[in-house]
């Protein structure tokens, strides 16, 4: 008896041994496999398939290589895996190119089947696309569109040679999906559609997030008021603002005190940094230092502002030190159109406190100026060296008379 117990234990050390070695030889085989399947050529394809030739990806692989067999190569890929959409789409691609539409389309349907996600909607787009069938192309745009990919923008484009129309793109395809509206935002920005991007970008309002796509709205603004769509860039800054999604005045100017930091928008102020010249907002208003080195014409603050066709008045408050009378800082009123300087005030100095207005009239055809504070040089004078703050500003209607 001790005998037998002894050459069972020999006999099961024995197989577990074996069948730890067994263990390490397949796990080799597939380390291997995976080697050669990673050095992407046809040969060291071909040798992987050898080690593991349960493998679906080296099939699909392989077929890129071999297209004389990539049918062959994709149905066995597809055998390995049937939930494999992408060897259905590989495979419906390989139909179509022989002509074999039917096969071709089923193949496509297939890949949907087992995967609804982006990119089998996308394929079957493109493939009634190529096939002519707008019908069928329009439903699965539409389709794609529902579940948007981090990269809409091909879409979008073959959309486009089907129809240069932005609304009718935007009927058609377009849904509330904030991740597929500001790729279209995008895409219509290149295209330079800025009176569809108008229309859009209200859109993202209902459905995106503050923090995440104010940028893009307020470069959405910029973008109508450097093409002269000011009514729709003030729209959507308004439409801003209702919503509460930036923190700013329906007065003109907006942020009219200076008391918060400016918004990377037209519709708020510029105010550029030069080498000798620096400017802060606060409380206390606009404050500027001029160092004397600055240069000799520069733009100290700028805001545009849409105002109908009509007659107002500038009221303004500021004070200076050290700057004296005539050295070239003063308040302008420019038509955005046509850069016609509409008014400018007397040079701004002064040492305590001045309340100050000019008026101007804005011409028909007219909707955009440009509120700016200007220093140039004026003649016989050295550069100025003070500090001004400019503690309110605000624009006015003027009643008719």
């Amino acid at each position: 008896m001790p005998l037998l117990r002894r050459s069972v234990g020999i006999a099961l050390r024995i197989v577990l041994a074996g069948a730890s070695c067994l263990g390490i030889w397949n796990s080799w085989e597939l380390a291997r496999a995976d080697y050669l399947f990673k050095k992407d050529t046809e040969e060291s394809i071909r040798s992987a398939i050898c080690l593991a030739p349960d493998g679906w990806e080296y099939y699909m692989r392989l077929a890129q290589f071999d297209r004389a067999h990539a049918r062959q190569l994709l149905a066995t890929s597809l055998l390995l895996d049937r939930y494999n959409a992408q060897a259905d789409i590989e495979l419906g691609l390989q139909y179509e190119a022989e002509g074999d539409f039917d096969r071709a389309e089923k193949s496509l349907l297939a890949a949907f089947e087992v995967d609804d996600t982006y990119l089998p909607r996308w394929s079957l787009a493109n493939y009634y696309y190529r096939r002519g069938n707008m019908p069928a192309f329009w439903q699965w745009a539409r389709a794609a569109a529902a579940m948007p990919a981090d990269d809409v923008g091909p879409l979008f484009q073959l959309c486009w040679r089907v129809s240069p129309d932005p609304e009718s793109i935007t009927r058609a395809i377009v849904n509330d999906k904030p991740e597929l509206i500001r790729q279209y935002i995008g895409f219509l920005l290149a295209k330079g559609q800025l009176n569809a991007v108008a229309a859009v970008a209200a859109r993202l309002l209902q459905s995106g997030q503050p923090e995440t796509d104010r940028p893009l709205l307020l470069n959405v603004i910029n973008r109508l008021v450097e093409t002269d769509n000011v009514a729709a860039a003030n729209a959507l800054w308004r439409l801003l603002i209702e919503r509460r999604w930036v923190i700013a005045d329906t007065t003109a100017p907006n942020n009219a005190e200076f008391a918060r930091e400016p918004l990377p928008v037209s519709f708020d102020w510029s105010l550029p940094e030069y080498t000798g010249l620096h400017s802060w907002p606060g409380y206390s208003g606009l404050e500027t230092e001029f160092a004397g080195n600055q240069p000799e014409e520069c733009t100290v603050a700028e805001q545009a502002i849409a105002l109908d066709p009509g007659s107002y008045t500038m009221d303004y408050a500021y004070r200076t030190s050290d700057i004296g009378p005539g050295t070239g800082i003063r308040w302008q009123v420019v038509d955005a159109k046509s850069n016609t300087v509409l008014a400018e005030s007397p040079d701004l100095s002064s040492d305590e406190v001045q309340h100050s207005a000019l008026t101007f009239a804005v011409p028909p055809g007219s909707y955009l100026v440009r509120l700016r504070l200007e220093y140039r040089r004026s003649l016989g004078t050295a550069r100025v060296s003070g500090t001004l703050a400019v503690l309110s500003t605000q624009i006015q209607a003027v009643p008719e008379s």
